[in-house]
């Protein structure tokens, strides 16, 4: 949180009053110079501003304390540091009224300062029945700050539940089919993003102050991905929907005993080829609007809010030189027919097998930076069952080495990524364990090393990290 100075509280004062005889005025032609003076000094204390005067304090800060033993700066985590770090944010609920839902937990590490991720977690009423219950979980990748994704922890849910009330099955006793559920969770995202985008020439042209009108505008400016899932117990159905290039993954248990990582959304970037496909086709004659796994610079080629990427360029010029609004694309860019993206997601829906023990992970990029999904089910599967796993749980040291770790080495032996080698098993809470083990796992220098890095410099190491799992059928 950014700090701010706290105003002094006005004390309260007590003050004499002269008063004249009668309806004349107070004259000070024949008072002493003392008198007039308290009679000033009466009327500056009374008058706003002025508190000042008698808000006056003297306790001085002291700053004659003695020099540090050693100068410099605070050393870097310390094992215990690190577990305070990754699991400061970290939340765990069991779940005792939703048939096929266990527990679920969920982990935040900043790395912006404020944090630009947010998350929202919880119980919602069914949108066709107030009395079935349904469990719903969401992270946000805010990007260019916090506004957008803030504004979707308060209002997506809302959006999407107006609009899965429209939606209607075939007859009374038949559930609403999937194929309307995806159809009113994407109007949903769209109604909102409207809602940001369209509006701001209302907004600009409205009737409301300045302040408000900068404030309302703020969330077009920053833009978010969001990754919002819904889980009917009825049907027993886990609606995923995505936006962006945060990730959901459900870890499936096989006869075999071995967990499987069955994919429930694909990254929406640049860098995706079915995604510069359908770019290019709604934008015919524009060559270089995906190029290098950006879209005219952005790495998502999905998202809320990103006005830059949805306004007509003589409108972002207006909002620039009215409101401060981001600087036009052009010329860096060729900035021919927005919108160039979209906040519409691609929605799965996926039957939940009562008779295998499966989990959810849904996460940020700042996880998958490191981790494939396979891993993470890897890793969730061992920690749910440490007693199967093909190795020791107790973790493994590093392999010896004579050479002292530094970032350098991501370019000669170790690996910045994840490794299996340095899996360890050490936390309750899932989430924590899943960002533990992405960030360096038993490797302390590697863990300490990142995280002793703060804002501004952590971002050029680390992303902010938000992730969540949800358990169904499992005894843990």
């Amino acid at each position: 949180m950014l700090s701010c100075l706290a105003r002094p509280r006005l004390g309260r004062v007590t003050t004499s009053i002269v008063r004249a005889h009668g309806k004349r005025p107070i004259s000070t032609k024949n008072l002493s110079s003392n008198w007039k003076i308290y009679i000033a000094t009466a009327g500056l204390i009374s008058a706003p501003g002025m508190w000042w005067l008698t808000a006056t304090r003297d306790e001085v800060p002291r700053l004659d304390s003695p020099p540090a033993e050693h100068l410099g700066p605070e050393p870097g985590p310390s094992k215990e540091d690190v577990t305070h770090m990754i699991s400061k944010e970290a939340y765990s609920f069991q779940v005792r009224n939703i048939t096929g839902v266990k527990r679920y937990d969920g982990a935040q590490l900043a790395s912006n300062s404020p944090c630009e991720d947010r998350f929202i977690h919880g119980q919602l009423s069914s949108p066709w029945n107030e009395n079935d219950q349904w469990m719903s979980w969401a992270v946000f990748d805010g990007h260019s700050g916090w506004q957008t994704a803030d504004l979707l922890t308060k209002q997506l849910l809302p959006f999407v539940r107006r609009r899965l009330s429209e939606a209607k099955p075939a007859s009374n006793d038949e559930p609403v089919p999937n194929e309307s559920i995806q159809r009113a969770i994407m109007k949903g995202f769209v109604d909102l993003d409207d809602s940001i985008i369209k509006t701001a020439l209302d907004t600009s042209k409205s009737k409301e102050s300045f302040q408000d009108k900068v404030k309302k505008l703020a969330p077009a400016y920053a833009g978010s991905c969001a990754l919002l899932s819904l889980y009917d117990p009825i049907t027993s159905t886990l609606h995923v929907a995505c936006t962006g290039d945060s990730r959901a993954v459900l870890g499936q248990k096989g006869p075999d005993g071995k967990w499987e990582a069955i994919p429930l959304s694909v990254d929406q970037t640049g860098s995706n080829e079915e995604e510069t496909t359908r770019i290019s086709k709604e934008h015919p004659g524009e060559e270089n609007i995906a190029k290098g796994g950006r879209v005219l610079g952005l790495m998502v080629s999905r998202a809320f809010g990103d006005s830059l990427w949805k306004w007509p360029l003589d409108f972002q010029k207006e909002m620039k030189q009215k409101f401060n609004g981001p600087s036009p694309l052009t010329p860096r860019y060729d900035v021919r027919t927005p919108p160039y993206l979209t906040a519409e997601p691609v929605v799965t829906s996926t039957k939940i097998d009562a008779n295998k023990p499966s989990f959810l992970i849904m996460a940020t990029d700042g996880l998958w930076d490191y981790l494939s999904s396979e891993q993470g089910v890897h890793l969730v599967g061992n920690w749910l069952e440490p007693q199967t796993t093909e190795k020791n749980s107790k973790p493994e040291p590093p392999e010896p080495t004579n050479r002292e770790f530094d970032f350098g080495r991501f370019w000669s032996d170790v690996n910045w990524k994840f490794e299996e080698k340095r899996t360890t098993i050490q936390d309750d809470n899932a989430a924590v364990h899943l960002m533990r083990n992405s960030l360096g796992g038993n490797h302390h220098e590697l863990i300490a090393g990142r995280l002793a890095f703060g804002p501004p410099f952590s971002r050029r190491i680390r992303d902010d990290i938000t992730v969540q799992v949800v358990f169904f059928n499992t005894e843990k």
